[in-house]
């Protein structure tokens, strides 16, 4: 069967082999495609913006299909569906329903979490601010970061993840880590046998805690055993095969 031709527009490259993209969002489509077996090839830019002329929104990820983009993961999971390769969907509707609801709390609920640790969490926003902005000019370096993250905490506080602060959040936080290992499976995957839609949601978020930029955070996730276990085997099915590359063409 031939597949259309698909390129991700996404931000660099993080160059770790467990987490392609510090953007949960780009991370979960790029092991989506790759779970559903569909070819992708990806293309970076420093910042979001670089991609408004395929999303007014100026968000990442895009998915371009045969040229036609597609923005928003949870929409871009859903056209994988009908683009000919392995659906990433149970067949039962009970099923199919959970994975969305899955898919829902992790891309609100987690990821919310992760946001407030690289963003909010004084101790982690030095690695933050050198791996998002390290590259930038000097003025830029001087006067975005800090303004960025003035709109980032306001909007956590919002949303009521960071309103109580720092040791409230993180309470909650080790909270939902709690249900999420109990509920972790023992083996196989999250709904199934084979990876689908609330394995790679799931794991975008939780695996984007597990790097250098927020230790704290990695450590909480890595005290839960059949949590990590799981997060380890839906990595291992989702790289990119031994000899096949990582990058894509970059942005102009």
């Amino acid at each position: 069967m031939t597949h259309p031709e698909l390129v991700l527009c996404e931000l660099p490259d993080t160059g770790l082999v467990e987490v392609e993209s510090y953007s949960p969002f780009c991370l979960k489509v790029l092991r989506a495609c790759r779970a559903a077996g569909l070819p992708v090839r990806r293309q970076h830019a420093g910042r979001p913006g670089a991609w408004r002329h395929h999303n007014p929104t100026g968000q990442v990820p895009v998915l371009l299909v045969d040229g036609e983009p597609v923005a928003d993961s949870t929409r871009i999971l859903a056209r994988l569906e009908s683009l000919g390769g392995r659906s990433l969907l149970p067949s039962e509707p009970r099923l199919r329903a959970e994975a969305l609801l899955w898919e829902e709390l992790a891309d609100t609920a987690l990821n919310a979490f992760l946001v407030a640790s690289r963003w909010a969490d004084a101790d982690n926003w030095p690695r933050t601010r050198a791996a998002y902005f390290g590259a930038a000019p000097a003025p830029v370096r001087a006067i975005v970061p800090a303004l960025l993250r003035r709109r980032v905490i306001a909007s956590l506080v919002q949303r009521d993840v960071w309103r109580a602060g720092r040791g409230a959040c993180w309470a909650r936080f080790a909270i939902l880590l709690d249900a999420l290992e109990a509920r972790a499976p023992a083996d196989g995957f999250w709904l199934e046998a084979r990876v689908g839609v609330a394995d790679v949601s799931l794991f975008a978020q939780l695996q984007g805690l597990r790097t250098a930029l927020t230790p704290v955070q990695r450590a909480a996730v890595e005290q839960r055993p059949r949590l990590c276990a799981w997060l380890d085997r839906v990595d291992r099915a989702t790289r990119a095969p031994p000899g096949v590359g990582r990058l894509g063409r970059s942005a102009a």
